[in-house]
């Protein structure tokens, strides 16, 4: 519950932030009697398709710290978040990024990988996953972690999503547009009912079109993280054992702020198209190829 409190009120406050902005900068009067004005709405779609992606990619740091209740544990003196502590830096390293913040939460067996810049990002590992995995199982997940930081795909997938928010929003109110001059014949100066329901139906038409798109990049980032982890070790047995254990536990489900960046997720049937993560047995045999 607490996840979802968080993250409902983060949207709510994103999109207060965008209204006002757009408000400010004169973009929400992209619609007139005059006309539909593209540039005015194609500027206003980008502002709220790129800024709530940003500022969610900004915030996503301390949100997943406050929505997992991770705690950091860099300078933590136990030896077994040392050990943790040690293998993320030895990776970082390799990789050639500074050395993340490591952080340790409550929860099912996962992993997440989140920041908005590749040299302050956070590494969580959950204690879930520390109890049922080996040291190597655990090195390959925290390698496939760090692999996500170093590829830099928060920021890749925020930029993809910013262009599907912008596709959403723009192609939705010229549809709204039609619909209610064209179509329904609307000669007031101001949109009738006809442009605010096509545009909702718009949006949540496309905007699940958009879902599918960002989920199939994220998908293929994670084929790219485990090659990482498998390079960062020197070996890929340790990355196809934790791979392979993982598909007899339950991942639990992440917030939705790092979703993207855990290490599995199990979806089925149609869900699987709007999945962020590829089936573990595919990720398995995709190693095996190498």
């Amino acid at each position: 519950m607490k996840r979802v409190i968080l993250f409902v009120l983060t949207n709510l406050a994103v999109m207060l932030v965008l209204s006002i902005v757009v408000n400010l900068l004169g973009l929400n009067r992209f619609l007139s009697s005059a006309g539909l004005n593209l540039g005015t709405l194609l500027v206003f779609a980008a502002v709220m398709g790129f800024g709530g992606a940003f500022i969610s990619l900004l915030m996503s740091k301390p949100m997943a710290k406050w929505s997992t209740g991770a705690q950091v544990i860099n300078d933590s003196p136990d030896p077994g978040h040392q050990w943790i502590v040690r293998t993320v830096a030895r990776f970082s390293q390799k990789a050639g990024i500074n050395m993340p913040e490591v952080a340790i939460y409550e929860g099912e067996p996962n992993a997440f990988a989140t920041g908005a810049f590749k040299n302050s990002a956070l590494v969580a590992v959950s204690t879930g996953l520390l109890q049922s995995m080996s040291r190597d199982e655990v090195e390959a997940v925290i390698g496939h972690e760090v692999a996500h930081v170093a590829n830099g795909d928060m920021v890749t997938l925020t930029l993809i999503q910013g262009v599907m928010n912008t596709f959403v929003v723009f192609i939705s109110r010229i549809v709204g547009y039609v619909v209610d001059r064209m179509i329904l014949q609307n000669k007031d100066d101001a949109p009738g009912i006809g442009y605010y329901v096509s545009t909702i139906v718009m949006d949540i038409l496309l905007g699940v079109l958009a879902a599918m798109v960002v989920a199939w990049f994220s998908r293929q980032r994670e084929f790219r993280a485990d090659s990482g982890a498998a390079q960062y070790m020197g070996q890929r047995q340790s990355m196809i054992n934790a791979l392979a254990r993982l598909g007899n536990l339950d991942p639990g489900e992440l917030p939705k702020t790092v979703q993207n960046m855990g290490i599995s997720s199990r979806p089925s049937g149609l869900m699987a198209l709007f999945s962020s993560h590829p089936p573990l047995e595919d990720r398995i045999r995709a190693l095996q190829a190498q």
